[in-house]
């Protein structure tokens, strides 16, 4: 842990927040030595910059940190790779941060993948006083780095039977029921499409399945989160480019982002009846790989047509949103790494959401906008859906042309779910291109406190 929730030691450096419209009202109030040396360097208070003001022991005397906001989610991300190592506090004045944005944004910054290869120091240290805000900070930052380090492992060592013991150990942690359809069983269960795609991967050592973790009491609304799990995309038979292929350890990014959600409803305590589907499988080649061109009958009765290989994350979806909507949930929300077309749309930075309601849609692209976690609303046109209409099934798992490729995936599942049931389609990156403050390149956990946000706003706090 880097951050303590404690009684701050007076032997720790403090570190002084300020923003830019503040920095030169708090400035005036230092020594002219102290102030001088800020100038020297340069510091202004401008958001992830900071300045060391030395002692006359010459050792650290303070930390001077600019942030955007006092709530702002990576706020202190900075810092702890960027200090020396040692135990700091956060001081008095001149900007108060929130305790949750203090303790999410320093251990978000503190975050690195170190399963294969470790830092060469630890990160800094920050001391807090224990408070509900700092908790809650803890518990999102704990959610995330669950998102990240699953995303991040290859698929060597996160395979669909990885997947299933990352969710079975989730479910042991918060009392929650888990279980899994595997291998052949899933056509016993009526899960032809997930089947479909898996079963070219190895029978015995990465066999698709369908995992599934339940939690809350019976009485409370019902909410059914599902997320794509495909743990490797080769493209199967379509096959990917050696470019296309490398990231693809990163397909299974929203079954991640899935169980990072269900962390956060179960740690909340939210009074809900969770429901966790996460679709598992290895899109791979073999002889008996799913073929362009086969016709398959979903769970839901649906006659689907293959059109290409290499979109496999809707056929996996299909039977689970059909599975889940027929426990008739208050709201159904997936999660899905599901196309390159949201990507070419919107960016890495902000998933596609797809819902059939604008007021929702608007509501949380705007808490998403507040909440620095974003997400913005392609539409779900209805207009389109000639597009995967085929000829010798009742729907074909790609468009016929290159337009709004993300608008026709969401209106394929679309099919899945009755029309009057209260759905979010998510369609996201779940990786980070580039690193920034708290967001280092690689996978990354995109939209969970903006849903848990929402999700506590409609069902209320346990």
């Amino acid at each position: 842990m880097t951050v303590l929730l404690k009684k701050p030691l007076s032997a720790t450096i403090p570190v002084h927040a300020v923003d830019a419209t503040r920095f030169a009202g708090a400035a005036a109030t230092l020594p002219p030595m102290q102030r001088q040396w800020l100038a020297t360097l340069g510091f202004k208070g401008a958001p992830d910059t900071h300045a060391l003001l030395p002692g006359e022991d010459g050792r650290i005397a303070a930390v001077w940190a600019g942030v955007r906001a006092a709530d702002h989610p990576y706020a202190l991300s900075l810092l702890p790779r960027a200090l020396p190592e040692g135990a700091y506090r956060l001081a008095e004045g001149p900007l108060a941060l929130d305790p949750t944005a203090a303790a999410l944004s320093w251990q978000l910054g503190s975050y690195a993948f170190e399963r294969y290869k470790k830092r060469p120091r630890p990160a800094a240290q920050l001391q807090l006083p224990t408070s509900a805000g700092a908790q809650r900070g803890l518990m999102l930052a704990e959610a995330i780095t669950l998102v990240r380090d699953l995303v991040n492992t290859p698929a060597e060592d996160m395979g669909p039977a990885q997947l299933a013991d990352a969710a079975h150990q989730l479910a042991k942690a918060h009392g929650a029921r888990f279980g899994q359809i595997v291998g052949d069983a899933l056509l016993k269960k009526n899960f032809p499409a997930i089947h479909a795609v898996g079963r070219a991967a190895d029978a015995k050592a990465r066999a698709p399945r369908l995992i599934e973790l339940t939690w809350g009491k019976p009485k409370d609304p019902k909410l059914t989160i599902v997320g794509k799990g495909v743990c490797f995309d080769s493209g199967g038979l379509d096959i990917k480019s050696a470019d296309g292929m490398r990231l693809m350890k990163k397909d299974m990014g929203g079954a991640a982002n899935a169980l990072g959600l269900a962390s956060l409803v179960m740690g909340a305590k939210l009074p809900v009846r969770l429901q966790v589907l996460i679709p598992a499988v290895e899109n791979s080649i073999s002889g008996n790989a799913f073929r362009p061109g086969d016709v398959f009958k979903t769970r839901k009765g649906i006659h689907i047509e293959i059109g290409n290989t290499d979109a496999e994350g809707r056929v996996i979806l299909c039977d689970a949103l059909a599975y889940g909507a027929e426990g008739k949930p208050d709201l159904m929300i997936d999660l899905a790494t599901l196309t390159g077309a949201a990507r070419v749309a919107l960016g890495a930075q902000l998933p596609a959401l797809f819902c059939r309601r604008m007021d929702l849609a608007r509501e949380l692209v705007d808490r998403g906008l507040a909440l620095h976690d974003p997400l913005w609303q392609l539409p779900l046109w209805k207009d389109y859906h000639g597009s995967i209409e085929s000829d010798i099934a009742d729907i074909v798992n790609t468009g016929k042309g290159p337009m709004a490729g993300a608008v026709t995936a969401a209106l394929f599942l679309d099919d899945f779910v009755p029309a009057d049931l209260d759905w979010l389609h998510i369609d996201l990156f779940a990786w980070n291109d580039g690193a920034r403050p708290g967001r280092p390149a690689g996978g990354e956990a995109q939209t969970l406190r903006t849903l848990l946000a929402y999700l506590e706003q409609r069902f209320g706090r346990g």
